[in-house]
């Protein structure tokens, strides 16, 4: 049995109350259970199913097996009767709508991508129609496809909807290959391109016929990047009066969208070998390339996780962002967080370096929001990809095994600082306070080979950022006190306070570096720096200081303003 005769597909219940209905249906099994799993994890819906439809060529029917049931797969209730038993799709003109077409591009993407065809050029071509035709079961394949779980959906006949199905497409078919044979497409030249367009507006199918003509101008491009320059170049040559001006864009935007929600489409337009970061990062660029300019402006380390975009992909971009093509623009924006809450790493090989791409991102798409997508549906995706960046394996990944204990504990503040949602700051903190908690990040910090000062400052910046990683109060007090008690070990250890008061140095210069100690910069807040508070008071009611700071006006101004800076002047 040819494996073509194969597929999986995908239906989901988003209520329990509600029937099933068919979300995807494709020959990769990995894909469609992926899909599935995502849906779940994600409580987008009550329930999926997945079942592999095999086709008997002899008996010409479908076996059908489920293998994969999530959620609440009964519904508990009788199954609702259609009155409309009519398809979705009844003319030729239903066809060209903006869901037909999505759909043509799910049940047909193999072949499409095998001729570098979009589902707009397939309806507007003639001779893609002749090659579909001769291509065997494919078409037959597709209608079947579509057909079986619609009937289900609908508690109708499979061979009557395919019956229907089929009527509609030959109607379809004899209608085009018939305008081509008339020459209703006609060849188009980027001079000629907006006399033709201005010819064809009176016209009562004005898009079909102008849009059969773009197919055929696309037809002699041989890759996507030549597909999409062609576009370009008739977009720039669009007419100037305003209803035939809409009219082209309206048209030229139909197989822009389709080819940038191609994945082997927008592959090849942004280049090939980048991991899912990479194609991330570069249609970030793509759709919000005014907002990356002035970020990158601002912060130049960004351009290191978005790097500027080459070749056809650059001329895109100046197009993409214009309101012609800001249907284009919001697609291809809704592709991103599709991708951001899916299942897949940004960067399989490096977590440093996909939390440094996830803030790059982060700050290029909220700081284009609500003109590119809106503000909450981008929080709600990077939440959703924070969750991954808190579970156990992403964290061991970042930390790896090279790392000293003070460089983890770094790690993990930074983590908390790039994560979004309540929940996933709450379950990196708890990170963080397992980690400083350990009894290996006490010995190092308490045994090190630096010196006490300087372990001490290292708690004392711990603490301060600890602080800015934006956590509750309920999980980051017990972290600070814990640093806190930790440097409190390693004064006393050390005796750093009573070495700092029988110190041969003068008295501003002591009190300084109790003072420091005291205010959180040179040891952390706890009992460190109550210590060094109540030795520099202590210092400071020495007869023999004040003595020496009466004797010196120039040194008890310099302490007086030295305690005021510390908040302990009276």
């Amino acid at each position: 049995m040819d494996h073509l005769q194969v597929h999986y597909e995908l239906f989901v219940r988003p209520t329990p109350s509600t029937p099933w209905k068919l979300e995807m249906a494709s020959e990769h099994r990995a894909q469609v259970v992926e899909a599935a799993e995502t849906l779940m994890s994600e409580g987008r819906v009550a329930a999926v199913r997945v079942s592999k439809e095999t086709f008997d060529e002899g008996s010409r029917e479908f076996q059908s097996v489920a293998i994969l049931s999530r959620g609440k797969v009964d519904s508990g209730r009788k199954r609702r009767v259609f009155d409309d038993l009519q398809p979705l799709c009844v003319a030729p003109e239903d066809l060209y709508s903006v869901h037909a077409r999505d759909r043509i591009g799910r049940l047909l993407e193999g072949w499409l991508v095998r001729n570098r065809a979009t589902p707009f050029e397939l309806l507007h071509r003639p001779d893609l129609i002749e090659k579909l035709d001769a291509a065997g079961n494919e078409l037959q394949h597709a209608v079947q496809k579509i057909a079986v779980p619609e009937a289900q959906a609908r508690n109708i006949s499979v061979h009557e909807l395919i019956r229907s199905f089929q009527r509609l497409i030959e109607r379809a078919v004899t209608r085009v290959l018939a305008d081509g044979r008339r020459g209703r497409f006609v060849a188009l030249s980027i001079d000629g391109f907006a006399a033709a367009v201005e010819r064809t507006l009176g016209e009562p199918d004005a898009a079909y016929v102008i849009g059969g003509a773009v197919a055929r101008y696309l037809a002699e491009g041989a890759t996507w990047s030549d597909k999409v320059g062609r576009l370009l170049d008739l977009a720039g040559a669009a007419p100037r009066q305003a209803a035939a001006r809409q009219l082209t864009f309206e048209v030229l935007e139909q197989p822009l969208s389709e080819i940038l929600e191609s994945r082997a489409g927008l592959v090849e337009l942004l280049g090939a070998g980048l991991d899912l970061g990479g194609q991330l990062a570069a249609m970030t660029r793509l759709v919000a390339s005014d907002t990356v300019t002035a970020l990158i402006a601002v912060e130049p380390g960004l351009v290191h996780s978005l790097p500027p975009l080459e070749g056809a992909a650059v001329r895109l971009a100046d197009w993409i962002i214009q309101p012609p093509f800001a249907g284009a623009r919001a697609a291809l924006g809704r592709r991103i967080l599709r991708e951001l809450m899916g299942p897949r790493r940004l960067r399989p090989s490096s977590a440093r370096d996909e939390i440094e791409l996830l803030r790059a991102l982060g700050m290029a798409l909220i700081a284009s929001s609500g003109q590119l997508l809106p503000a909450d549906s981008v929080q709600e995706a990077f939440a959703a990809r924070s969750r991954m960046l808190v579970t156990a394996e992403f964290v061991e990944s970042l930390l790896g095994r090279e790392h000293t204990a003070r460089e983890e504990a770094e790690l993990l503040i930074w983590l908390a600082e790039n994560v979004i949602g309540l929940i996933n700051k709450r379950e990196a903190a708890r990170y963080l306070a397992s980690h400083v908690g350990s009894l290996r990040f006490e010995k190092e910090l308490r045994g090190g080979a630096d010196s006490p000062a300087q372990r001490l400052v290292v708690l004392a910046n711990l603490q301060r950022a600890a602080a800015r990683a934006g956590l509750v109060p309920a999980d980051l007090t017990p972290i600070q006190a814990k640093l806190g008690d930790l440097g409190g070990l390693v004064e006393a250890d050390a005796k750093l306070c009573a070495a700092v008061v029988h110190a041969a140095a003068s008295v501003p210069h002591k009190l300084g570096l109790l003072l420091r100690l005291a205010t959180g910069e040179a040891a952390p807040l706890g009992p460190a720096a109550e210590r060094a508070r109540g030795a520099a008071m202590k210092l400071l009611r020495s007869e023999s200081v004040r003595a020496e700071l009466s004797a010196a006006p120039e040194k008890l101004a310099q302490v007086r303003d030295m305690l005021q800076a510390a908040g302990l002047a009276a």
